[in-house]
């Protein structure tokens, strides 16, 4: 038996797979642990699980920032402060449990400082496609300014030198949430072990009308995931607009709170969450901001996309998709009603869409999901990770 010991940031398309991965390792028979945002946490994880509490404070700029600055938002105004404020209480918690293996969200800094100060076997978990390609391969300076932030960590958590290698990727090797086929071509960073869309059990209950569903009619999900509804109002209603005449053929559920949409046509239902897991098997197309998580979840049951994407992973993700044939991509911002509706037409009503979607399931399948995560962890945690 081995001590696993998980850090995430409190983003729920990062805890998702990630708990799923702990599961598995959990159900092999291994001691696991978390650290991380207990008030966050709890809910997902449920009560059963341990949990070392960082704490959570707000991160400004995340939202409304696109292009390069989302890019300098996501480091300045969030991975570095989260690494500096969570960096004590993942000490405690490794000198608590005192783990075998750290398992690391790639974007949580603090756990890869961890490992290299107490010597820890660590993985780098990556539940987002923004690093695996190295998008800024291209833009030397900007790779340079990411890597300046990684040594200004390294250096104030008074480890000594410079870092010996990239923090994004452990040296152990990175496990990523989808496929090389999705991924695309590289160069990749690190040694990655590519093994799809991890999923499981989902603990938060959620409501959900499942009667209201009419199986003469193709079924979409209209999700941007847990972005904020203020930042996302207008594509919403444009995306209403595509629907609206669609009666006759098509039923929608609309992931927006409550009192978000009004004057809706009947075969247009709005939740304010949705049971992802269950629902996916019954659905024709998804029509998504692009996150990582959404993606993969969707093509791992063969559900085709539409995928207007806003920032950070998004754009690559959507162009991988279309890349593949599993689906289109529309403008976030621009585009209009009518060509909402041609996409959203174009992927259920052209079976090459779903052809593709489904090819791309086999290749999740055969990747092995939390399963083969887990196995890796296992490996590693008796120092055999490198015979896979």
């Amino acid at each position: 038996m081995s001590r696993f010991l998980f850090h995430s940031l409190a983003l729920t398309g990062h805890v998702n797979p990630i708990a799923a991965v702990a599961e598995a390792v959990a159900d092999r028979g291994h001691d696991v642990a978390w650290v991380g945002s207990e008030a966050f946490l709890r809910p997902v994880l449920g009560d059963d699980s341990t949990i070392y509490p960082t704490g959570m404070r707000l991160y400004r700029g995340l939202l409304r920032d696109r292009g390069m600055n989302a890019t300098k938002s996501r480091w300045e105004g969030y991975i570095v402060p989260h690494t500096r404020f969570t960096l004590a209480a993942v000490e405690r918690a490794v000198l608590d449990f005192r783990p075998d293996v750290l398992a690391v969200d790639q974007h949580a800094v603090a756990g890869a400082l961890l490992a290299h100060r107490h010597g820890l076997r660590w993985v780098t978990l990556a539940p987002t496609s923004m690093e695996l390609t190295r998008p800024y391969r291209c833009l030397p300076k900007v790779e340079a300014w990411i890597h300046g932030h990684l040594g200004a960590l390294w250096t104030e958590a008074g480890l000594p030198g410079e870092p010996a290698h990239d923090l994004r990727f452990s040296p152990h090797g990175t496990i990523a949430f989808t496929t090389s086929g999705l991924a695309g071509p590289g160069p990749f960073g690190g040694q990655i072990r590519f093994v799809g869309a991890a999923l499981g059990r989902r603990r938060r209950d959620v409501t959900f009308h499942w009667s209201a569903l009419d199986p003469r009619r193709r079924l979409v999900l209209v999700t941007v995931g847990t972005l904020s509804f203020d930042v996302c109002r207008d594509f919403y209603l444009r995306t209403v607009e595509a629907l609206r005449p669609l009666g006759n053929r098509v039923q929608a559920i609309i992931v927006a709170p409550e009192d978000g949409l009004t004057d809706l046509p009947p075969h247009l239902l709005t939740t304010p969450e949705v049971p992802m897991l269950d629902l996916l098997p019954h659905l024709d197309a998804v029509v998504s901001h692009g996150g990582l998580n959404t993606v993969c979840e969707a093509l791992a049951h063969g559900v085709p996309l539409v995928i207007a994407p806003i920032k950070g992973d998004q754009p690559i993700n959507a162009d991988r998709v279309v890349a593949a044939g599993a689906g289109r991509r529309v403008r976030f911002v621009r585009e209009r009603p009518d060509q909402i509706r041609a996409a959203i037409l174009g992927v259920l009503d052209d079976p090459g869409h779903r052809t593709a979607a489904t090819k791309l399931r086999k290749e999740f399948d055969a990747a092995g999901g939390a399963r083969a995560a887990a196995e890796h962890l296992e490996r590693l945690a008796v120092g055999t990770a490198a015979e896979y």
